[in-house]
């Protein structure tokens, strides 16, 4: 009896160990999940996800994770809450992804940021904007939000920093959809002209579905302003481009990156899509690193526009991978913290000497960004007298 139990005993932990093995040598995985069918911003989800597969595939030929292959499991939401919940909650409980990378709508962020930060999963925003989503979950004892985008309020620094020196009597004007979005644009616009000592001449605001602003228009033309920042999505900004046109006023025009969208050209014409100018993380232009990725998305995406949403998610993958090489391990808690003191990690934006720390999630800053515009069809970076006098001191925030 004795020799059968120790028998039986040696049977299971042999067993055990199989599985243990098994266990260690499964794939990786990790998730993408954004709007790439349904919304305005299904362009930078689309984006996004050739970006996020490009950097997997780079990872897989280098030797993966800790020898072990890296998996993409990606997940559409369609745009909505509701959808991207379900996504979520399926790549972590069904599919057990170690990471995700997502989303690109930050209303869908903001509605599931909570499961990821109760399983422990780490998350890393590539498009999303809206600020809370990395400082939600600042004072728990770990928070999981990290972010590599275009921070809305680290945007309008540039923006405003850029307006202030372009207008000659310092006559600006706030032009801004009545969405949540656009309102929190005026905040931000207004607090940060403040800082520059600068109060606007107007402030307007139009439907996210009107078609004509030459009302608001006329009102900020009679206001003098020389400068117009617009705090909207493409197909708004288009229509005031075109309500521009129609009224023989064409001041210095700023917006922010939802401008790299090809509703903008598609909209307005490539020629008035040239008068504005826009924030982008970086552009094809750049370097030769985001022209080998911007031709590599294009095989699967000809029509790329939002060039920066793949190569955000690019980086994106490439931190969350070091950060598990360092750690050594998949554990969430492993990996927060080896984000939050991560070795220098080559990107195609930038290459990231900690990007991350206990207090701060956002991996790029105002410093990071640059001007960008359309030529044709194509996003170029955008570099006049008046942008090459900035200097860190006029990037207030």
């Amino acid at each position: 009896m004795y020799k059968l139990v120790y028998r039986l005993t040696k049977a299971a932990a042999l067993v055990a160990s199989v599985f243990a093995f098994s266990a260690q040598a499964q794939d990786i995985k990790i998730g993408y999940t954004a709007d790439q069918s349904a919304s305005g911003v299904a362009e930078l989800g689309i984006s996004g996800r050739w970006g996020f597969e490009a950097a997997i595939e780079d990872i897989n030929k280098a030797g993966g994770i800790m020898g072990r292959k890296l998996v993409g499991v990606i997940r559409d939401d369609q745009g909505t809450p509701p959808k991207a919940i379900q996504t979520v909650q399926e790549l972590i409980d069904s599919e057990k992804v170690s990471g995700i990378v997502g989303p690109a709508n930050s209303g869908n962020a903001l509605a599931w940021l909570h499961i990821p930060q109760q399983k422990k999963v780490p998350v890393i925003v590539p498009i999303g904007t809206a600020t809370e989503i990395t400082t939600r979950y600042a004072k728990e004892p770990q928070n999981y939000l990290y972010r590599i985008s275009m921070v809305d309020r680290e945007q309008v620094a540039l923006l405003g920093a850029y307006a202030v020196k372009a207008s000659k009597d310092k006559k600006i004007a706030i032009l801004a959809d009545s969405t949540g979005y656009g309102q929190g644009g005026i905040k931000d616009a207004t607090e940060i002209l403040a800082l520059h000592g600068v109060k606007p001449v107007a402030v307007e605001k139009y439907g996210p579905k009107d078609t004509d602003m030459t009302s608001q228009l006329n009102k900020i033309k009679a206001a003098g302003a020389d400068t117009v920042i617009i705090y909207g999505i493409a197909d708004g900004a288009a229509q005031v481009l075109r309500s521009m046109e129609k009224i023989n006023y064409m001041p210095t025009t700023l917006g922010t990156w939802g401008n790299l969208s090809s509703l903008l050209p598609k909209m307005a014409g490539t020629k008035l899509a040239e008068h504005l100018i826009m924030a982008a993380s970086t552009t094809e232009d750049t370097s030769a690193k985001t022209k080998a990725l911007g031709q590599r998305v294009r095989v699967n995406f000809p029509t790329l526009t939002t060039f920066p949403c793949a190569a955000q998610a690019y980086d994106s993958v490439m931190l969350l991978a070091a950060a598990m090489k360092q750690a050594n391990s998949t554990d969430g808690e492993k990996v927060a913290a080896a984000l939050e003191n991560l070795n220098s990690t080559d990107g195609v934006i930038k290459t990231y000497d900690k990007p991350f720390s206990k207090t701060n999630h956002e991996g790029l800053s105002v410093s990071d960004f640059y001007l960008a515009r359309w030529k044709g069809s194509d996003v170029v970076r955008f570099e006049d007298s008046v942008y090459k006098s900035l200097t860190p001191a006029d990037l207030k925030k």
